[in-house]
């Protein structure tokens, strides 16, 4: 009866598999990686996630209280809503801030859309918003818009939702 220590592979095996573990280590490595899954929790409970934004057209707008530009985002927004309502989604990202800011900032302005919180800028880094407020217009998980919300935001949602 033989030993299985007297089977061992030869070393020209042992070196062509080791090398064809690193090549295939090294492509992986290459390969891009799969954006993680974003969730984000809204003010008041909810959450919007990437797989949200997958089906349908969504409307968000992005904006900070710090930020002058965003100083009537509750009417804009307000407006948004009753124009596209019944056509998209309707919500708004807030940039980089935590909550209770947000919701002292929005006491008595009647938003009436969600509220999700970016805390750490991921949703905007992955969608590439730069401005503030920010309008995302996506459909069917597909960005037909992003920029800076417009005053004549109607026209641009129209045009990215056709």
């Amino acid at each position: 009866m033989t030993s299985l220590k007297n089977h061992r592979k030869p070393v020209s095996v042992r070196l062509g598999i080791a090398a064809l573990a690193a090549v295939l280590t090294c492509a992986a490595l290459a390969l891009p990686a799969r954006a993680q899954e974003l969730s984000l929790s809204c003010v008041g409970g909810g959450s919007l996630s990437d797989a949200d934004l997958a089906h349908g057209s969504t409307i968000v707008v992005v904006w900070a209280s710090w930020s002058p530009r965003s100083r009537d985002v509750a009417q804009r927004v307000g407006a948004l809503a009753g124009s596209w309502g019944s056509r998209a989604r309707v919500m708004t990202v807030n940039f980089q801030e935590d909550g209770p800011a947000v919701q002292k900032f929005l006491a008595g302005k009647g938003l009436g859309v969600p509220v999700c919180l970016d805390p750490d800028g991921a949703f905007s880094r992955k969608y590439n918003v730069a401005t503030l407020p920010g309008l995302l217009v996506v459909k069917d998980g597909n960005v037909a818009y992003r920029g800076k919300l417009p005053d004549d935001a109607d026209a641009v949602i129209g045009s990215a939702l056709r």
